[in-house]
């Protein structure tokens, strides 16, 4: 299958409950979501395409702050042809993190892992990405070649901005674009840390998780546009990628609706810049190789 027919999905999880507890899951409202979600699921899921392209790849990324999540996932990615990398999770402040990150890359499927991720959006310290013992963890993930998935909301962009600026040599992804306030109609804040973050040449910003940020029942296109149209402007098409933050976007219509979404929105693009956020930014960042067993160098 040629580059131009591939749809990769940056950004998606899994969970089995009875292996895995997820007690974020009791929230109310996440009834719909509150069960067992498969690769096959995903499959089943995910059947629309976007300008032609039907799902090849995609990015399997943390839960819960799990160790042994990231190695069930990693073991899971390696039997899956599906899953062409995985974003996990370390404790960053360990002492230990580097010799952690070493085991998972020896581990089964551990040349599947490409990033970490820390839930920081649930930090209540204003400056927990620029703590000394925050910074040396990252730092130990800049050294083994792995990229960083940062998951903040519109008030803590001014970490996000302190960690681009101290570990340049770091890949960062900002995941559902900083989730923007999207039902509260006030994007003013979030637009200037977007464009202040997105300075950063080693920045890269997944277009996912947008659905939940919006009116669940009532949200169009027209909402989603105004976020899309900043995205654009700021990062340039070269350096976003689509992700469905499936299964959770099954709380704002699911995957093939979002599907539909991105396919609206990309209408005024390029084939290249379309190309670029269906596939090429997220090859590119995750060393993805739909061939699988071609990917890039492990850590």
């Amino acid at each position: 299958m040629s580059d131009a027919q591939v749809l990769v999905d940056a950004h998606h999880h899994l969970w089995d409950l009875q292996l895995r507890p997820q007690p974020w899951l009791n929230a109310p409202g996440h009834e719909p979501i509150r069960r067992n979600f498969s690769t096959a699921d995903l499959r089943t899921a995910a059947t629309r395409p976007i300008k032609g392209r039907r799902l090849e790849s995609t990015v399997l990324v943390q839960c819960v702050a799990s160790v042994d999540e990231t190695r069930e996932f990693l073991a899971l990615a390696d039997g899956d042809p599906l899953i062409g990398a995985v974003v996990g999770w370390a404790d960053l402040t360990s002492p230990a993190i580097g010799e952690v990150l070493d085991d998972l890359c020896a581990g089964p499927g551990g040349t599947r892992l490409r990033a970490v991720r820390h839930l920081v959006q649930g930090e209540s310290d204003p400056h927990w990405l620029g703590r000394p013992d925050v910074e040396r963890g990252l730092r130990a993930v800049a050294e083994r070649g792995l990229g960083y998935d940062v998951l903040i909301r519109s008030h803590q962009f001014p970490q996000a901005i302190h960690l681009a600026e101290h570990i340049p040599d770091l890949p960062l992804v900002l995941d559902h674009a900083g989730k923007p306030p999207i039902a509260g109609r006030d994007l003013a804040d979030w637009e200037r840390g977007v464009r202040r973050l997105a300075a950063h040449p080693q920045v890269r910003c997944k277009v996912s998780g947008l659905v939940t940020e919006a009116d669940l029942e009532k949200w169009t296109v027209a909402d989603i546009r105004p976020v899309w149209d900043v995205l654009i402007s700021a990062f340039g098409p070269d350096r976003l990628m689509f992700g469905s933050d499936w299964p959770v976007c099954v709380l704002g219509g699911g995957w093939n609706r979002w599907a539909a979404t991105v396919e609206e929105l990309l209408a005024g693009c390029s084939t290249a810049e379309t190309e670029a956020v269906l596939a090429g930014t997220a090859t590119t960042f995750y060393r993805l190789d739909p061939a699988r067993g071609q990917e890039g160098t492990p850590c």
